[in-house]
């Protein structure tokens, strides 16, 4: 198991080399650019120039009973279906039972933004979040390591 991380925009980094260290799971982060820091666990991966590189350099490496950490819901299909499991940074699991609607509904919020519809974006990152997500990654690694 490997816990791959969308890293450009992520919020949770910290919170991920948290869970890591606890079931010592090898992380790769993945950005579009490097990123400072330095942890025995973390592979970093810069990802080659281009629209979705870093997407597809995860896609290319994931394999199944990995996590990814991605609040791209498109990169988190893309990881679904290569039986991998995915969760955005508020702590939210992304399976193939959820991702289809997910998917769905990010394209109709994307189209009402488009057209006028709806001005806002989500809503800011709380603590609230932080907790959601290390709760959400602690049970996720959990069943993994279980076989589920």
């Amino acid at each position: 198991m490997h816990i791959f991380v969308d890293g450009d925009a992520c919020p949770v980094k910290d919170e991920v080399v948290k869970v890591a260290e606890r079931h010592a799971v090898p992380v790769v982060l993945v950005s579009n650019r490097w990123l400072r820091g330095d942890h025995y666990l973390v592979e970093k991966v810069v990802a080659p120039e281009g629209p979705d590189a870093a997407d597809d350099l995860i896609v290319d490496r994931v394999c199944p009973g990995d996590i990814v950490v991605t609040s791209d819901i498109p990169l988190a299909a893309r990881v679904v279906a290569k039986g991998a499991r995915a969760i955005d940074s508020r702590g939210k699991p992304f399976d193939e039972a959820s991702i289809g609607m997910t998917l769905a509904m990010r394209d109709l919020m994307t189209h009402l933004r488009e057209t006028g519809e709806i001005t806002g974006g989500p809503s800011g990152y709380k603590p609230q979040d932080r907790s959601r997500f290390l709760d959400g990654l602690e049970t996720l690694v959990q069943a993994v390591k279980r076989g589920r």
